[in-house]
């Protein structure tokens, strides 16, 4: 018996431990039958240490905790922009940074320190004053400004947001509350409200009803209605009718939002620890609540034009001829394309920053190859780093003291893809510096186009599953000091912005293109973001859209999928019209999972890779269109693929839809979804629509039945836009552009 066991975990081992996790069902006794199926394959897993797994706190009960609230307010001063309201139990500050925005802040001691936060980038010095108004009654004050009011009632303390007319927007239902550690906030929602946001979650578009948890996290492959996921974001839209709002809760400890699931007409936040602090954002448009959202929390940088081409992956493509031979079939076959991503093996047994010497001898060669074809080269880089003292990495990191500890300053190891692994603690200045400069090695000396950021949740392996860090390691958090359960949600984001400010420190004279799994409000200011270990499935196609429109709806814009899916293997058809979707959103990467079938846009034959090639070819085509999109993005913080109802806000059947969507201001994609489909049904918004590619025209509001063969994705251009194109080319850049192609559509 004992010895059967030794030789299945040995199987296990040959396999390799990202197998083991991305089994179908992420079970035990899948890993083992897999394991006795396959004789051959790499040694992985001196990391898969049985004997421990990483512990956190189990999220509290919401429901039953015992809160105390505020109660009856008690007195009230004002001073400038800031109104202090002195309750039974508790204090609260209000700060008003623009006429329709409010941060509210709860203190049960009543002490207000200044206020930390990662994903606040324009501090309260940089808003203008704000002219505000103040009236007092018996039963509430009002507070006035050019665009929004607050009533405050005196007993119990509760808040009331109305629009200059004096519709109620957002009203509080018991209002904020602590207890112990623990911080909450309810609201009321009416009938008919909608809410959208929070980052990345694996449900329909309108999240109204459902509860869900902000804890960045590993599902090692996820289905429709998990969660949480890796990149999550406390920030939602609500819509009440027409009028629009926002909310946006600055708090990094594990949280939860109940949106209507428990109580109907009732929706909290809480959070396991820290400040209740939020931000009120009014619009009525939900677009204005958007620019203003990411005035506070940062846009996108304008990314290098050829990161919106297309890229091509796998885990993994190795040796170097193996990459070669991938970029020579792209070529010969014109299938345009601009990037070549390496996935882990290209390290050498998975250490960051270092190179297999058999696989890939020459690296600085062979990046230059293939930008002689080309191509840029996206390396992955994850942030467990290998307790090794042979390694310099490691030796470094620890001279560094750049590692998280607990609190007895024992250094922390857990089990990642080389084995046991220090983890760097990104909170740290100095600590960013140092990776930094690592970082400034792969862009300055190899070459590399891109630096993809990966398992940064943080991740570490365990019996039950991806486990994290414990929550009582030591955080510098700019030498504020916190523990993991504080840092933990934005780790991730940390480590990308220190790989791009490697980037900055060298000064290359490309713009960086950096990618992350993980993430927190804010993130964009830093990297892209793609939705992590999907499956090829029909169910998540149709997720991507609204998965990428929520995301986008949360600040985090420049985002896409693993095109084909990265857990099982397309069909021909599923594949092109994956590939179809993918051409028309901000991130546009084909990737899949070790031991799957080839996926490249040619492994089905014809007449799909002729297919794949077209869709892709729309995607050069559209290129001065979609660099506009992001242009706007950057300008405006207006998502790149948008919901219909960010333009149609009063008409109520663009609300919940969520299979079709906006790229830009003027092109209306509606992806075929479902096996066999040579059609669909289409909603046409008010106003005049023609259709992209045959110019029919169409009057909205309306709903058509749209021809879809398998060689056309649906498009449609609004009336009395403008639609600039370029010939479609091999790679940005290839050749210069004498002329752009204007597709005018009239009205």
């Amino acid at each position: 018996m004992l010895k059967s066991l030794r030789t299945s975990f040995a199987l296990v081992a040959a396999l390799g431990l990202r197998t083991l996790v991305q089994t179908s069902t992420y079970r035990w006794r899948n890993a083992f039958r897999l394991a006795q199926a396959h004789s051959k394959g790499r040694t992985l897993l001196a990391l898969w240490r049985l004997r421990r797994f990483t512990r956190t706190a189990r999220p509290p009960d919401w429901d039953t905790l015992p809160w105390t609230f505020v109660g009856d307010l008690v007195s009230y001063a004002q001073e400038g922009r800031h109104i202090t309201l002195r309750c039974e139990n508790a204090a609260i500050r209000l700060a008003f940074l623009a006429p329709d925005l409010v941060r509210v802040r709860l203190s049960p001691d009543g002490h207000f320190p200044p206020p930390f936060s990662y994903a606040v980038s324009k501090p309260d010095t940089a808003w203008p004053e704000v002219a505000c108004h103040l009236e007092d009654s018996d039963k509430a004050l009002r507070l006035t400004t050019a665009r929004l009011a607050l009533r405050i009632h005196k007993r119990p303390c509760r808040l009331t947001f109305l629009d200059p007319g004096g519709q109620e927007v957002q009203a509080d239902a018991e209002g904020m509350g602590w207890c112990e550690s623990a911080v909450i906030a309810s609201k009321l929602l009416t009938a008919e409200e909608h809410i959208y946001g929070l980052g990345e979650r694996a449900f329909g578009l309108d999240l109204r009803g459902h509860a869900f948890d902000m804890w960045n996290a590993d599902p090692q492959g996820y289905g429709p209605g998990q969660d949480p996921l890796y990149l999550n974001v406390p920030f939602y839209l609500g819509l009440r009718g027409s009028l629009g709002y926002g909310v946006f809760f600055d708090n990094s400890y594990r949280a939860h939002f109940d949106l209507g699931a428990s109580q109907q007409r009732r929706l909290s936040f809480a959070a396991a620890g820290g400040e209740m602090r939020y931000y009120f954002f009014y619009g009525p448009e939900l677009r204005t609540v958007l620019e203003r959202y990411t005035e506070l929390t940062g846009r996108i940088p304008l990314p290098p034009l050829w990161a919106l081409g297309y890229h091509q992956s796998r885990w993994s493509y190795y040796p170097e001829r193996r990459v070669l031979e991938v970029a020579r079939q792209l070529r010969t076959r014109n299938i345009p394309c601009d990037a070549i991503h390496l996935d882990i093996d290209y390290m050498n047994g998975f250490r960051c920053f270092t190179w297999n010497p058999k696989r890939f001898p020459d690296p600085r060669g062979l990046v230059g190859e293939l930008r002689g074809f080309g191509f840029k080269t996206v390396v992955i880089l994850d942030p467990a780093i290998k307790a090794d003292g042979r390694y310099a990495i490691s030796r470094q990191g620890r001279a560094e003291a750049a590692f998280c500890t607990y609190p007895n300053g024992r250094l922390y190891k857990g089990p990642v893809w080389p084995g046991d692994a220090h983890f760097p603690d990104f909170t740290s200045p100095r600590v960013r510096k140092w990776w930094a400069g690592l970082c400034r090695e792969l862009w300055a000396d190899v070459g590399v186009g891109g630096i993809w950021n990966d398992m940064n949740e943080p991740t570490v392996f365990g019996r039950r599953g991806s486990q994290t860090l414990p929550d009582p390691l030591l955080h510098d958090l700019e030498a504020r000091g916190a523990t993991h359960a504080e840092a933990h949600n934005v780790y991730g984001m940390q480590m990308v912005r220190a790989t791009r400010e490697g980037w900055e420190d060298w000064g290359g004279a490309e713009r960086p293109f950096v990618i992350t799994r993980a993430g927190y409000a804010g993130v964009q200011r830093y990297a892209a973001h793609w939705t992590g270990d999907n499956e090829s499935t029909w169910d998540h196609l149709r997720l991507t859209i609204p998965m990428l429109l929520n995301l986008g709806l949360s600040g985090i814009a420049f985002t896409g999928c693993d095109t084909g899916g990265f857990i099982g293997a397309p069909d021909g058809e599923m594949l092109v019209r994956w590939t179809q979707l993918s051409a028309l959103t901000p991130y546009f990467r084909n990737h899949t999972a070790l031991r799957t079938p080839p996926q490249e846009p040619w492994v089905h034959g014809e007449p799909y890779e002729s297919l794949n090639r077209a869709a892709i070819e729309l995607r050069y085509r559209l290129l001065p269109y979609i660099y506009t999109a992001f242009w706007q993005c950057v300008e405006r913080g207006l998502p790149i693929v948008r919901p219909l109802f960010i333009d149609f806000q009063d008409d109520p059947e663009t609300h919940p839809l969520d299979n079709q969507f906006l790229l830009g201001d003027s092109l209306l994609v509606a992806p075929v979804l479902r096996r066999g489909a040579s059609s669909r049904l289409v909603y046409l918004p008010a106003g005049t629509w023609f259709h992209f590619f045959s110019g029919i025209r169409y009057e909205g509001p309306a709903t058509i039945a749209a021809d879809a063969p398998l060689a056309e994705v649906p498009l449609y251009a609004r009336a009395g836009s403008v639609v600039p194109t370029w010939p479609p080319m091999q790679y940005v850049g290839q050749r210069p552009v004498g002329a752009l192609t204007l597709h005018i559509f009239p009205g």
